[in-house]
């Protein structure tokens, strides 16, 4: 039972880790965040208004379709200043790899951290 019991906050703490990376990959997509409640973001982009979506139901995490065009939005995102800062600390030889290899684990830890190095170095704290 202990063994179970461990399994489970294992699952749980990976499920927080994702819900959040995935949270950083929706915002990087263009979704808001939700000014009065911290777990909803809004999509703005549906033809009937906005949409709140709890940061849960994103599948960034487990799904090519819903990674593809993330991937596809990175790369394109990548400018020459970006590339320059981003040579040293990141390899995107790797994500290409995983997108390759059809692993949809490491090329979604691959966005994560080039997500989060595009931001560090748009907030200027490079």
């Amino acid at each position: 039972m202990r063994g179970l019991k461990q399994l489970k906050i294992s699952e749980l703490k990976w499920n927080i880790m994702n819900d959040k990376d995935n949270k950083l990959i929706a915002l990087f997509m263009g979704l808001k965040q939700d000014p009065h409640n911290e777990f909803y973001l809004i999509d703005e982009n549906k033809d009937e208004g906005y949409e709140h979506i709890h940061e849960s139901c994103f599948l960034y995490d487990s799904s090519w379709d819903w990674l593809m065009p993330v991937i596809r939005e990175v790369l394109m995102t990548i400018d020459i200043e970006v590339i320059i800062f981003i040579k040293h600390m990141f390899d995107s030889d790797e994500l290409k790899a995983n997108i390759l290899d059809c692993d949809r684990d490491g090329a979604y830890k691959e966005v994560v951290e080039l997500i989060k190095q595009i931001k560090t170095y748009r907030d200027g704290e490079h």
